[in-house]
């Protein structure tokens, strides 16, 4: 029997054809994937504020809020929020001032009156609390220049924005109920 040779050849010519038209035929490009966005960390808050300074403390707005009395309490603030408190302890005969916020540890406090200016050391409250408090006892001076500042007085507390606190009379009572 007599084979064509081309025939003999065929699947393998075939096969060889087949790669050459593959190759021929441009290749097909696959764009890039599009870039993903990019997400920006969020931008840090901005800085608190810094509380303007006034050449006299007296010259500074009045702290927003009023004071509210209560049974041997005088409280400065706004409705729920007290910033500032007077307390009295009638059987120790003594005055707290309460700062709200918080510390591990003492922190120096300035109170300035017109008459007077004490610097103090305000102690972390007891079981916690976020507040800040000194005691005084109720014969001090010091409460009395708080009540007859001129209208007003400063609480100072590092690390706090500072409190200016009008004079008003629960001040006085405060102290005057505790001298009784």
């Amino acid at each position: 029997m007599k084979i064509n040779r081309a025939a003999q050849f065929a699947p393998a010519f075939s096969c060889a054809l087949a790669l050459m038209v593959g190759a021929c035929n441009a290749p097909q490009v696959v764009p890039p994937p599009a870039p993903q966005p990019t997400s920006r960390p969020a931008p840090p808050p901005p800085p608190p504020p810094a509380q303007p300074a006034f050449k006299d403390w007296r010259d500074a707005p009045q702290t927003p809020g009023d004071w509210r009395y209560d049974n041997g309490t005088a409280r400065f603030g706004s409705a729920g929020s007290t910033l500032f408190a007077m307390a009295c302890n009638r059987a120790a005969r003594t005055v707290s001032l309460i700062r709200t916020g918080t510390a591990q540890r003492a922190l120096p406090m300035t109170v300035a009156t017109t008459s007077e200016t004490r610097p103090l050391s305000a102690e972390p409250a007891p079981q916690g609390a976020p507040q800040l408090v000194v005691t005084l006892p109720a014969n001090d001076r010091l409460l009395d220049a708080m009540a007859f500042s001129r209208g007003r007085f400063t609480v100072e507390i590092n690390g706090l924005p500072t409190l200016y606190l009008p004079a008003w009379p629960e001040v006085a009572r405060v102290a005057e109920d505790c001298r009784r």
